[in-house]
């Protein structure tokens, strides 16, 4: 599994996401952003994760997350997850190079609110 660089940030964390709440496009093939990592975080249940090659490729990684554990999806790297026990909750924290484009405007987004 991949390892996020000394240098990135996290600059966004989603919500808590359980079955009633993940959004739909986690539960189908997508990927993260050029230069964004994607952090998961099972804090309830079971969450499996399928990564992928490419967009029409065959599942290249199955992985088990468990309570506690974390899983990284590198930038642009095609994926799903899919939530095994109906008690999961997890969150994803996304981090990219501290002075990239996108954790700028992310963090003027938060000065704005």
């Amino acid at each position: 599994m991949a390892t996020i660089p000394k240098d990135f940030v996290n600059y966004k964390s989603t919500p808590l996401f359980d079955k009633d709440t993940v959004p739909k496009m986690f539960l189908h093939l997508h990927n993260t952003k050029a230069g964004v990592y994607g952090k998961i975080h099972v804090l309830r249940g079971t969450l499996k994760f399928y990564g992928f090659k490419d967009r029409r490729a065959e599942v290249e990684t199955e992985l088990l997350i468990e309570v506690g554990q974390t899983a990284i999806s590198p930038p642009q790297y095609w994926h799903k997850v899919e939530l095994m026990a109906a008690d999961t909750q997890f969150r994803v924290d996304f981090w990219a190079q501290a002075d990239s484009d996108i954790v700028a405007e992310n963090q003027s987004e938060r000065d704005a609110n």
